[in-house]
């Protein structure tokens, strides 16, 4: 099976899981989703996170977050850039998701970011995804 899209993977592997309500998801790792995961976890989406080393290209083991009623602390995860349309903004265009409630991931000159560190850079980039 080829994948054609490895982050709108993840994404999903993260919304069945924490829909499923299980305390944790395995993920195959690469570059970007660690940083995409890192991401989430600096903004509290996400409880920890572990790369476990299987002697091809490692797993990356999220422990999801819930609250006090056991509701994810994550109600949506939307890919937005895809492979077949790429969606760029500049500095001046960086979307607020859910009045900066939620958090839109950029890839950009500078690396993976949040759009809040983005703005603060003052540098645009490829939208990759929200969380909400």
């Amino acid at each position: 099976m080829s994948m054609t899209d490895p982050i709108a993977d993840f994404l999903t592997r993260i919304r069945n899981a924490s829909q499923a309500k299980h305390r944790k998801v395995d993920i195959p790792a690469s570059k970007l989703k660690m940083e995409i995961t890192k991401i989430l976890h600096d903004y509290k989406f996400i409880q920890n996170f572990v790369l476990i080393d299987d002697s091809k290209q490692g797993i990356i083991r999220v422990y999801l977050k819930y609250d006090t009623n056991d509701h994810s602390v994550i109600s949506g995860l939307q890919r937005i850039s895809k492979p077949g349309l790429r969606q760029y903004v500049g500095v001046d265009k960086i979307p607020r998701v859910f009045n900066n409630m939620g958090l839109a991931i950029l890839s950009t000159p500078k690396g993976v970011i949040s759009d809040r560190k983005a703005r603060e850079l003052h540098i645009g980039g490829e939208v990759l995804c929200y969380v909400w």
